[in-house]
């Protein structure tokens, strides 16, 4: 059974990218390990894991769900000088999503339901679990 999971993002200068994770995430990292590591539990038993070195390239994205993605595009282009990204969406599929990467290459996404009672129910398994 699988309970728990890690992902990792390398950046070459980890305190530069703590520094976009921390904005991005708004907030500080959960655990720092050791001198060029950081991690947050982005949701419980998820964790993104910032590593110094150099960054994969081709891989992910890596997408994180969000409530309102047109805002969090506006928040992420404003506050992270993310170039303007598009945001997609297809009839036959339930999310609204967009790709973009950090500094370093790494590609990310977010995502947004499309179905307000999906949403909601997804945010309360998720607050549950966090007890």
């Amino acid at each position: 059974m699988i309970h728990e999971m890690t992902v990792q993002v390398r950046v070459t200068t980890i305190n530069e990218g703590q520094k976009w994770y921390q904005t991005l995430f708004n907030r500080e990292p959960d655990f720092i390990p050791h001198e060029g590591f950081a991690e947050w539990e982005i949701i419980p038993n998820c964790w993104l894991q910032l590593a110094e070195g150099e960054p994969a390239l081709g891989s992910g994205p890596l997408r994180l769900g969000v409530i309102d993605i047109v805002a969090e595009r506006k928040r992420l282009t404003k506050e992270l000088q993310i170039d303007y990204f598009e945001i997609f969406s297809r009839e036959e599929v339930p999310v609204k999503w967009a790709t973009f990467t950090d500094p370093w290459g790494n590609r990310l996404g977010i995502f947004e339901y499309l179905d307000e009672t999906e949403k909601a129910e997804r945010i309360k398994r998720i607050d549950k679990i966090k007890g």
